[in-house]
């Protein structure tokens, strides 16, 4: 099995409805965002996928979502937007694009992450 990984970050801020703490609270991060395709195959020069490619295609997902305030976004009024909701928007997002995308992890901060994967 073969995986290629990038990363990439955006900046924005939210706030979580019903959490009884400091991030009911509007905050902000400036996310880092990894994304990993994965295949069994490789293409005839060797590569499973073109980073340059996968960067691209993460970053355009990622722009949707720079400086903004993330619970404005429709799909965050309808579940809360935390590490994991959002780990999983972008999955979603960029498995539209990327059909080899394995999973996205979303850090917070530099210790704390949360992934998505299918």
């Amino acid at each position: 099995m073969f995986k290629a990984r990038v990363e990439a970050g955006f900046s924005s801020a939210h706030n979580l409805r019903g959490y009884k703490g400091k991030c009911e609270e509007l905050h902000g991060h400036n996310w880092k965002v990894e994304a990993i395709a994965q295949s069994n195959i490789l293409d005839k020069t060797g590569l499973l996928i073109d980073f340059r490619v996968l960067k691209a295609e993460l970053r355009e997902v990622l722009d949707a979502l720079d400086h903004k305030y993330l619970n404005d976004i429709a799909f965050f009024k309808k579940v809360n937007p935390t590490s994991e909701n959002i780990a999983k928007y972008i999955y979603g997002r960029l498995k539209k694009r990327i059909p080899k995308i394995k999973s996205v992890t979303v850090w917070e901060n530099d210790t704390s992450a949360a992934t998505y994967e299918e």
